[in-house]
């Protein structure tokens, strides 16, 4: 089994190749006017290709390494990416990008990853699409060996279930990555109309993800007699009962005097 500095290396790689810039490119796009529409003070981006989040208007971004020798800025978070050592509910945006297919402990990886993002931050994923292109091209022989299709590659659905493990809520998941088989991503027209539609034959999806609702305030309704046993009715019923109040009593002073 490769080392995560193994992977990362790899992660390098693949992501400065032709295939890897394609597909890099696409998901910047998709990704672009969600980060540009978030504010906070921190981020931190978890992943091998280079930084998507560069375009956010949050003020201070972090990148992660798993060494010092492969931290390419001072502000790089040198660690094991499942023990973050950041403070709860820290930071207002944790993009983890293509890293939940290849940590060694990826339930670890989300539950650090949820942990340190505020309650009114965001958590982004960015996984491979086992229903697109590349996902269906991982059934050749030797394709499993190497990045992009080394892993395991879950589909939002399995991942909705995960987040909702760590209270957090799938708010919006979308598809990038299109593209004719044996081409790359680049195809302006296809790009275009199958994110117009989401549809989810594209080799990647962005899932936006916010932690759910602490405690639901329940608030029981007022009971209002008028409303409930009808305004109208309920003020003829009182009429009446005082109209016949009064005739009784006019009575009983006639039968008196």
């Amino acid at each position: 089994m490769l080392t995560l500095a193994q992977l990362y290396r790899e992660g390098r790689r693949y992501w400065s190749s032709a295939d890897g810039i394609a597909h890099w490119k696409s998901e910047r796009a998709c990704l672009g006017p969600v980060c540009e529409r978030l504010h906070g003070g921190h981020s931190l981006e978890l992943g091998m290709a280079p930084s998507l989040i560069d375009m956010s208007p949050i003020r201070h971004s972090m990148r992660w390494a798993p060494s010092v020798e492969l931290s390419e800025q001072p502000s790089t978070l040198v660690c094991e990416p499942d023990a973050l050592p950041l403070p709860d509910e820290s930071l207002h945006l944790v993009l983890v990008h293509h890293l939940l297919e290849v940590a060694p402990s990826p339930h670890r990886l989300l539950q650090e990853a949820a942990r340190i993002t505020a309650d009114d931050g965001c958590l982004i994923i960015l996984g491979w699409a086992p229903m697109g292109l590349s996902g269906l091209s991982r059934l050749y022989p030797g394709r499993r060996d190497r990045l992009p299709w080394r892993g395991s590659w879950r589909t939002p659905a399995k991942l909705r279930d995960w987040l909702a493990f760590v209270d957090f809520r799938i708010e919006r998941v979308d598809y990038c990555g299109f593209h004719l088989p044996g081409r790359m991503p680049g195809n302006a027209s296809l790009e275009t109309l199958g994110r117009r539609h989401n549809v989810p034959l594209g080799d990647s999806y962005i899932i936006r993800a916010r932690r759910s609702t602490k405690l639901a305030q329940i608030q029981r309704p007022r009971l209002r007699l008028g409303s409930a046993l009808g305004g109208g009715a309920l003020g003829h019923a009182s009429s009446r009962v005082a109209r016949r109040a009064q005739e009784t009593t006019s009575k009983r002073t006639a039968e008196v005097e």
